[in-house]
């Protein structure tokens, strides 16, 4: 294969689905213009605020959702793969999926995957945050085909979860999507040691796109969107305005980096034991 020119779109949703949707599609033309083949939205990218400790996404139906047709149009259109970060996808009994879907060349979707961690935080006395007071967890990991790559789908508070990331190369993901709408606290403190981390310890390229910006209601989302490589190198970086960053990947580097450690091959079972000796 030969490199594949990834990109990540980098926005600050409001509640106004039908802004947000045309802000997202000229960043995604523009990426395409740049010659990104597979292009990364962010986290909730369609619409969002925060009300106290909730997190409120703007939410619809799957088969009622406008984001989907217009970017299946714009994947037919400028012929490349998109994937949609995060949507709001209406759940049964009143809450919400927060859903990843790849779209393809030909506009169809080619994989959904339903966020498994819920961020449930306490940050400080003012800066409690209950995703599950509104979001419904999934409980599948997946591993899809996206332009030649084998892509292993997360959304945000998964990043803090290595096991999943593990599981996820184990099973032959070479890219690991890491869409996000980090908190600017969290983000100064962690976000590109995280992205860094699941990238070195998998041998995986990251491709991590990320809001940013104050949303409705007060909170504020980092930025700082990353493509980073299987060595762990940052290739490209978002910073904290809206735009989009672009990076080339080549799978030969994933092959590269899992001979030279090859640890995913290391793991073996261990039995836990809390130790009862004295400590002098």
């Amino acid at each position: 294969m030969d490199t594949l020119k990834v990109a990540c779109i980098q926005n600050c949703a409001t509640p106004d689905v039908d802004h947000n949707i045309e802000v997202c599609l000229k960043l995604t033309r523009q990426a395409s213009s740049q010659g990104a083949r597979l292009i990364a939205l962010p986290e909730y990218f369609s619409g969002l605020r925060t009300e106290g400790p909730q997190i409120i996404p703007v939410a619809f139906r799957e088969t009622e959702h406008p984001v989907i047709p217009a970017f299946a149009a714009a994947a037919r259109n400028l012929e490349v793969t998109i994937l949609l970060g995060s949507l709001a996808v209406l759940a049964p009994g009143g809450r919400i999926f927060n859903r990843s879907l790849i779209i393809d060349r030909q506009g169809r979707i080619t994989a959904r995957y339903d966020k498994i961690h819920l961020f449930d935080v306490d940050l400080a006395e003012d800066k409690v945050v209950r995703e599950s007071a509104t979001i419904a967890p999934g409980d599948e990991a997946i591993v899809a085909a996206a332009e030649g790559a084998a892509v292993g789908l997360s959304i945000c508070y998964d990043v803090r979860f290595a096991q999943l990331y593990r599981a996820l190369a184990q099973a032959g993901a070479e890219v690991l999507a890491v869409p996000a709408a980090f908190t600017r606290l969290t983000g100064e403190a962690h976000w590109h040691v995280l992205n860094r981390a699941r990238a070195i310890e998998n041998g995986a390229y990251v491709v991590a796109p990320c809001q940013f910006g104050t949303l409705a209601g007060g909170a504020e989302c980092y930025g700082h969107s990353l493509i980073v490589d299987p060595w762990g190198r940052v290739l490209a970086d978002g910073g904290e305005e809206q735009g989009i960053i672009v990076a080339d990947i080549d799978l030969a580097e994933v092959a590269a980096a899992r001979r030279r450690i090859p640890s995913l091959r290391h793991d073996r079972p261990f039995r836990l034991v809390e130790s009862r000796e004295a400590v002098e």
